[in-house]
C-alpha cells in the first residue's frame, strides 16, 4: 500500500490511523487490489521503504489501523505479548500501589492496538472489540493475553457496530478463557470494592476513566452534602461517602444503573464514614431534577455533572456545548456559597478548550462565577497517544 505525502508523514509522527482518501495505491491477494477485514496492510514510501503496517478495515472510512511502525516486523502471538506487556509497564505505578484491582490495560490506538480494549476487573479481564478486523487475529491475540497476564477468564464483549458482522460463531459475553462468570465481580478503587457485570454491563462492566476523579472528589468530602447527577453505578458516590460525607444524592436515569450504586454503597458499610453516610438515589431526566431542585431550594457543598458523551458525530459538537451550558447553569445555583463544582466532560468532539469556555461563561452568566482549583484529564492507564485519543476532561471548581 501507498499513500499521499501528507499521510505519510503523519504516519512517520506517530498517527495510528490510514483513511480510504489517503490511499494512493494498493496490491492485494485479489485481482481488484481489495482485502478482507483484518488483513495485514503494509505501507511502503515511494522507494519501497517500509514505513508501517496496520490491519485493514474495509468497514470504515479509517481503512488501516496501524499497530507497528519502523523496522519490519511478524504480526504474531510473540508480536502481541510484547505489545500486551508494554502496555502493562505503562501502568505500572498504578498497579503496583496495590489498592486498585480495576483498570484499563490497553487503551486502544493509545496502546497501538486499534479498536481494542483489555480492562482488568481483579482476576478477569474483559476484551472489547470495536472492529471485526479483530477477528482473525483472536487465534494469536487469546493466547498472547494469557501469557502477559495469566487471568483466570477473558470474557469477550463486543461493540454495538460489530453485531451485524460475520462473528464465527462467537457471541456477546462468551468466555475465550475460562468461564463466564455470573454474577458481577468483585474489584478493589483506590481501596475501596466496586462491582462489575463484566458480560451485561455497560462498556466493559464500570468506568474506569473517572477514577482519579472520584478519588479526587473524596478528599474534598468531609462533612459535606454531596449531589452526584448521571450517578451510573455511584462511583463518584462511594468516594464521597468514604470521604467523609454526611449525606449522597445519586441522580441517574437508569434504575439498574442506581440498585447497582446501591449495592456499591453496601460493599462498603464496613468502613465507618460509610455507613455514618446518609445515602438515597433518584431516578429521573438530570435537567428536570436538577430544576426541581433549585425551586425547592436544595443547596449542597459539592456537586459533582458527569454527563454521556453528547457527541456521536462531528455535526453535534454545538449541540453538545449547550447542553454543558444548560448543565452548568443549573448545577451552579445547587451549590451552596464557596461550595465545589465538578463537571466533566467524556465527548471525544469537543475540544478542552471549547468545554472549558463553554462551561467557565455559562457558570458567569447564571451569577456564579467559578473559581477554577484544578483541570483535570486522562488517568495512566487511559493514556493519550495522538490529539484525537484525548476525550475525557473536567474542571474542579469554587462556586463562591
Amino acid at each position: 500500500m501507498r499513500v499521499t505525502p501528507d499521510a505519510l508523514r503523519q504516519i512517520r509522527g506517530g498517527h495510528p490511523w490510514v483513511y480510504e482518501a489517503s490511499i494512493t495505491s494498493v496490491k492485494g491477494p485479489s485481482l481488484n487490489g481489495t482485502g478482507a477485514s483484518g488483513d495485514l496492510a503494509v505501507v511502503f514510501d515511494d522507494d519501497r521503504n517500509f514505513v508501517a503496517i496496520g490491519l485493514y478495515d474495509p468497514a470504515s472510512p479509517i481503512r488501516v489501523k496501524l499497530v507497528h511502525r519502523g523496522k519490519p516486523t511478524a504480526i504474531d502471538r510473540a508480536f502481541w505479548t510484547q505489545q500486551f506487556l508494554a502496555a502493562q509497564e505503562r501502568r505500572r505505578s498504578l498497579i503496583d500501589r496495590g489498592d486498585t484491582t480495576g483498570y484499563r490495560l490497553v487503551h486502544g490506538e493509545n496502546d497501538s492496538m486499534p479498536g481494542l480494549v483489555l480492562d482488568r476487573y481483579s482476576d478477569t479481564l474483559v476484551l472489547k472489540l470495536y472492529s471485526a478486523m479483530w477477528l482473525p487475529h483472536l487465534a494469536d491475540v487469546v493466547p498472547a493475553i494469557a501469557d502477559a497476564f495469566h487471568p483466570e477468564a477473558l470474557v469477550l464483549r463486543l461493540a454495538r457496530n460489530m453485531h451485524g458482522a460475520p462473528l464465527h460463531g462467537l457471541e456477546e459475553g462468551d468466555a475465550l478463557i475460562g468461564v463466564s462468570p455470573a454474577d458481577p465481580i468483585l474489584f478493589t478503587e483506590c481501596g475501596l470494592t466496586f462491582e462489575a457485570d463484566v458480560v451485561r454491563g455497560q462498556k466493559t462492566g464500570h468506568f474506569l476513566d473517572q477514577r482519579d476523579n472520584r478519588a479526587l472528589i473524596g478528599t474534598n468530602a468531609d462533612d459535606c452534602r454531596v449531589l452526584d447527577m448521571f450517578a451510573n453505578t455511584g462511583g463518584f458516590s462511594v468516594h464521597a461517602a468514604a470521604g467523609g460525607a454526611r449525606e449522597v444524592v445519586a441522580v441517574d436515569s437508569s434504575a439498574p444503573a442506581l440498585a447497582a450504586a446501591s449495592r456499591n454503597m453496601a460493599h462498603n458499610l464496613t468502613r465507618n464514614e460509610v455507613a455514618a453516610c446518609a445515602f438515597r438515589t433518584e431516578t429521573g431526566d438530570a435537567f428536570e431534577v436538577m430544576d426541581r431542585y433549585a425551586r425547592k431550594g436544595e443547596r449542597f457543598e459539592i456537586v459533582i455533572v458527569d454527563p454521556p458523551s453528547f457527541t456521536p458525530r462531528q455535526t453535534s459538537v454545538e449541540k453538545a456545548l449547550q447542553s454543558y451550558t444548560m448543565l452548568a447553569e443549573r448545577a451552579v445555583k445547587l451549590v451552596r456559597p464557596d461550595g465545589l463544582l465538578l463537571l466533566a466532560s467524556c465527548s471525544s468532539r469537543v475540544t478542552a478548550d471549547e468545554f472549558h469556555i463553554t462551561v467557565s461563561h455559562a457558570a458567569a452568566r447564571a451569577g456564579r462565577p467559578l473559581d477554577e482549583l484544578r483541570r483535570t484529564g486522562h488517568a495512566i492507564d487511559h493514556p493519550v497517544g495522538f490529539a484525537q485519543g484525548a476525550y475525557l476532561k473536567a474542571v474542579l471548581a469554587r462556586v463562591p
